[in-house]
């Protein structure tokens, strides 16, 4: 996807939860820990018999053919038909992966604070709860000059995506630039220990897998919040205290199931 530039683009992803689940669906990994191997447009079936595949033996849909990261050839709704939807889903995934990850590291971190007793009263406070918490401003300017931050970082990533390398420059600072870079991985300083110029490709795939394990967790702690009222780890130590009792069937929303 270097250097190519569609017309009519749709929005850019910015609620990571908005796109979870087709994002999630669209490139499905294998249990094999192996990474992808690129492999030239030949026939669907010798892709298939070069790269892993979600279901091995199965025949890829023609528009995964293993040139994407994190791709195993599983798409069983067509998402990615069309090849401009394909390449927004991939950013789409991308991104809100990233969010996830953050966002699932920031939930357990905060609970773990919490259950030691450390982090101040801010770490006592369920996450679910954080618009409660008494900040050093109003949560209302909070929020607004969210959107002002966010909105301009969005605006330059989405410039990024319509025309790749044209927000690359620092439009205040100028002698700041980015590399020459793919879209979604800019380098620089967004890399500062460097680990583009090892393996890329594998690090794409294994920041891929964990990207999906990050939504599918983030899904999760989502569920358990409104089924128990409570966080993560403080559900996993109720579970380990008395699996037999506190499990999936002693949640009401799940016995209605």
């Amino acid at each position: 996807m270097k250097g190519e530039q569609r017309s009519n683009p749709r929005p850019p992803p910015v609620a990571p939860h908005l796109i979870l689940i087709p994002s999630c669906l669209l490139f499905l990994s294998p249990i094999p820990n192996s990474p992808p191997q690129s492999t030239p447009r030949r026939s669907v079936a010798a892709n298939a018999a070069a790269r892993p595949l979600w279901r091995p033996g199965s025949t890829p849909p023609a528009h995964l053919n293993g040139s994407l990261p994190g791709d195993y050839g599983f798409d069983p709704l067509n998402l990615g038909a069309d090849p401009d939807a394909l390449r927004w889903y991939s950013q789409a995934e991308l991104q809100n992966g990233r969010w996830a990850m953050l966002g699932a590291a920031g939930i357990l971190f905060e609970n773990l604070l919490g259950n030691a007793g450390l982090g101040g009263p801010a770490a006592k406070m369920p996450w679910y709860e954080a618009g409660a918490y008494t900040y050093f401003a109003p949560a209302s300017s909070l929020f607004i000059a969210q959107l002002f931050l966010f909105g301009f970082v969005e605006a330059r990533r989405y410039q990024d995506y319509r025309a790749p390398g044209s927000a690359s420059q620092d439009p205040i600072f100028t002698n700041n630039k980015l590399p020459a870079g793919e879209v979604g991985y800019p380098g620089g300083i967004f890399d500062p220990l460097g680990f583009s110029k090892g393996n890329l490709a594998e690090l794409k795939v294994k920041e891929l897998k964990n990207a999906r394990l990050a939504m599918l967790g983030c899904a999760g702690f989502f569920a358990q919040a409104v089924t128990t009222g409570k966080q993560p780890l403080t559900n996993l130590k109720d579970h380990l205290a008395d699996p037999w009792a506190i499990n999936v069937l002693s949640v009401e929303h799940a016995r209605a199931l």
